[in-house]
């Protein structure tokens, strides 16, 4: 594609190259940039046609795909598994390298981060560690956890890494972290029903050899920690107070708990004392808002925040 460009970067974790993708805008001058963070399981070619859509507003996008996803899988490495040590710590780390490559190529645009689902708390975790190195941020398909199901969570995922080695799957820490995210939705059609509303979505997902796949324990007792990191409020607190957030999401949303997690992440928001902040729920849409039918308005409700910001 004319518009697009493929290129690698080295992770921090001194093992794997980072695979990114810049679109570009074809025939106007640049006005900004948005940096997107892709969920557990998928990759940055995913966000394909909303940064085709950004790119008839001027705006670049750049996106990499984090450790073990797409093509960012390090020789002899496990798919969907970080690493021994330091794992959430290496995928912000790349996700700021990005930045600063992006940063310097173009230093006098704007420059704004958009996190989805799993890529929404790598977000909110680089707002705490990288603060005031971005315009500004939205949250998207997040959720929110209290200290004792995180602590609950990872003593499960530990336990099964010690049997099974924390690269390897387990159907127990699989089920006690996606399991219950498709039962609002029975009976269901597949296992990935609560996606999407859009079918078509569901079965592009499921088709897809990058998307799904068996999730590493290591992985998920990583991300777990980082959900504990970034729900703890005296976390929340260190970041730049001036930037502006917009969480947006399905009210359908499991990972969000149908609204209720997104709006005890915006309320930690607005504890902190975070200046603008906005929350916009879309009635019926669940976990994946910018592959519905209705993708346009959601895409217009985010370049509309993005330009109001600009």
């Amino acid at each position: 594609m004319e518009n697009r460009k493929e290129f690698y970067f080295p992770s921090s974790d001194g093992r794997t190259q980072i695979h990114a993708v810049e679109w570009y805008p074809a025939d106007v001058e640049p006005i900004g940039i948005l940096q997107i963070a892709h969920g557990v399981a998928e990759y940055a070619l995913r966000y394909d046609p909303f940064a085709q859509f950004l790119n008839t507003k001027g705006f670049i996008v750049v996106a990499n795909d984090h450790i073990g996803h797409g093509l960012s899988v390090a020789e002899g490495a496990a798919p969907l598994y970080f690493g021994k040590q330091d794992g959430w710590k290496h995928v912000v780390d790349d996700m700021y390298t990005l930045r600063d490559l992006t940063g310097k190529k173009y230093p006098s645009l704007p420059y704004f981060l958009m996190g989805h689902s799993m890529g929404s708390f790598l977000a909110r975790t680089y707002l705490i560690r990288y603060p005031g190195t971005v315009k500004g941020a939205i949250i998207m398909g997040t959720g929110f956890q209290p200290a004792y199901m995180v602590a609950g969570g990872r003593l499960v995922a530990k336990l099964a890494g010690k049997r099974g080695g924390a690269e390897r799957f387990s159907q127990t820490v699989d089920k006690l972290a996606f399991g219950a995210y498709n039962k609002p939705f029975a009976p269901n059609r597949t296992s990935f029903d609560w996606l999407s509303v859009n079918e078509e979505n569901v079965d592009r997902y499921i088709a897809d050899p990058y998307c799904g796949g068996n999730t590493s324990v290591g992985l998920f007792y990583d991300m777990l920690g980082g959900i504990g990191f970034i729900c703890k409020q005296s976390n929340v607190n260190k970041m730049n107070l001036n930037t502006p957030i917009l969480f947006i999401s399905g009210d359908h949303d499991p990972v969000g708990d149908m609204g209720k997690g997104v709006k005890a992440a915006y309320e930690s928001f607005r504890t902190a004392g975070v200046k603008d902040v906005e929350l916009k729920l879309y009635p019926g849409l669940r976990h994946e808002i910018l592959n519905e039918k209705c993708r346009d308005e959601v895409y217009a409700d985010l370049w509309a925040w993005i330009e109001k910001h600009l």
